[in-house]
């Protein structure tokens, strides 16, 4: 260990093991070590052993639930975008030979007390029961609007400046009520709260465009994927990307203690008694708890079930979202739900997830409305876990460390950190311009 790194990663959670990944391609001399004896860190998948573990205090889970060795339960459960960022990222770096993904069966919203299809072309909103006839035809022009908007070309924007007019601006003018505002705004576009309301239209078009384009990759019933045998595979493939390019990795290695110099500058990490010197460090907020800030609590119900998520058309694998405002919530909610067809689970099984920020002290309560829409449980378990941000200056110190995973099920903003502290780390932005086809071949 007793040697100089360009970059020591310490954790391995999606967002470590990707920089490592990256910054080793640049050519970076990089050691990657982690605290615990498994990849993953708080992203990591468990076994059902592991789960019972965790969650019951001992690793005798009963029998009938089959064998642990097929449950891959994923603790930061989230589905892609398939023509997202990270799957960008997975073919910007050939990551994709290493792993193999499904489409993802349905993409659903709670609205009015009911589960529907999230209707993503023109030709779903006029067959949606979300809304009424007249209300349908005014929808259906917004998103005609949306899917032929190209930033590039004026003729496009119909003297619409989407960067000065708010989405609240853009959308009065098609005249929608406020139950499509808000399944277009939460579960087309994906915003978790209703801040982007008051915020340029932009954004909102170039997330409802991802989300059609996604759709449209597969022609199935949802915009994501999501690997075979879970996201555990993930971090390992990017492992093994940094190994290729001469990243040296080292797991089970305690009380991995951060040095600084007189002017406050990292320069090693020191483990059982052995320092390695370096002059950045990338980790996780664990590793420099006096580095970070608080930023909030997510509170989440992990549910073993026989049967999918009712109202989802016998759906295998999906994806529902409680919008805030019908819920009578300042955040929303995110059920997930996965099965033996993702090689998750036994034959038969299937695991779902309820996650949200907390808001009060009981967060049990506040995913009862989730949780009520999942049916019959076999198996219920409770955790919540802190999220924290940096408030470091990397500038000064060296140090990047990554922001807590969100109650999301999807990908995109844990991919947007990665990307901004690739920025920060190297001073280069990542071009992410790639040949979408060129995933085909690691897709099922």
């Amino acid at each position: 260990m007793d040697e100089e790194y360009d970059v020591i990663v310490l954790g391995t959670g999606l967002k470590e093991c990707i920089l490592s990944g990256l910054v080793s391609v640049d050519g970076l001399k990089v050691l990657h070590m982690d605290r615990n004896d498994y990849y993953g860190g708080e992203s990591c998948s468990l076994n059902l052993f592991q789960l019972w573990k965790r969650f019951r205090g001992n690793d005798n889970p009963p029998a009938h639930l089959g064998p642990s060795r097929d449950y891959n339960a994923d603790m930061i459960p989230k589905f892609m975008m398939a023509n997202g960022m990270l799957v960008r990222v997975l073919i910007h770096t050939d990551v994709t030979k290493y792993l193999y993904f499904r489409a993802v069966d349905g993409s659903y919203v709670f609205n009015r007390g009911k589960i529907h299809k999230v209707p993503a072309t023109d030709m779903e909103a006029l067959k949606s029961p979300l809304m009424g006839l007249f209300e349908k035809r005014r929808a259906r022009k917004f998103i005609i609007y949306v899917q032929n908007y190209n930033e590039s070309d004026p003729k496009t924007h119909e003297g619409l400046d989407l960067t000065r007019l708010t989405t609240r601006e853009l959308i009065s003018k098609y005249g929608l009520d406020d139950n499509t505002v808000d399944f277009i705004g939460h579960a087309f576009a994906l915003h978790r709260d209703d801040r982007y309301l008051d915020e340029p239209a932009l954004d909102t078009v170039k997330r409802m465009k991802l989300y059609a384009e996604s759709l449209a990759r597969f022609q199935g019933g949802s915009p994501y994927i999501y690997p075979l045998y879970g996201l555990g595979e993930l971090p390992q493939a990017f492992a093994r990307l940094s190994a290729v390019y001469g990243g040296t990795y080292m797991l089970n290695k305690p009380e991995c203690k951060v040095e600084f110099d007189m002017e406050g500058k990292v320069c090693g990490v020191t483990s059982e008694g052995e320092t390695a010197r370096c002059k950045k460090v990338v980790c996780d907020p664990s590793y420099l708890p006096n580095k970070v800030r608080k930023i909030g609590k997510v509170a989440r119900a992990i549910a073993i079930m026989s049967h999918p998520i009712p109202n989802t058309d016998e759906s295998h694998s999906v994806q529902v979202i409680l919008p805030q405002k019908q819920l009578g919530r300042k955040s929303d909610m995110f059920l997930f739900c996965c099965s033996f067809f993702h090689n998750v689970a036994p034959k038969g099984r299937f695991i779902a997830f309820v996650s949200t920020e907390a808001e009060t002290e009981n967060p049990e309560k506040e995913l009862k409305p989730g949780i009520d829409l999942l049916g019959p449980v076999d198996e219920l378990f409770f955790e919540t876990y802190d999220r924290y941000e940096p408030v470091n200056e990397p500038s000064l110190d060296n140090c990047f460390i990554s922001t807590s995973y969100d109650a999301t099920t999807h990908f995109e903003s844990t991919v947007t950190d990665v990307l901004s502290m690739y920025n920060m780390i190297t001073g280069k932005t990542l071009d992410l311009s790639v040949d979408l086809s060129a995933a085909s071949a690691a897709e099922e």
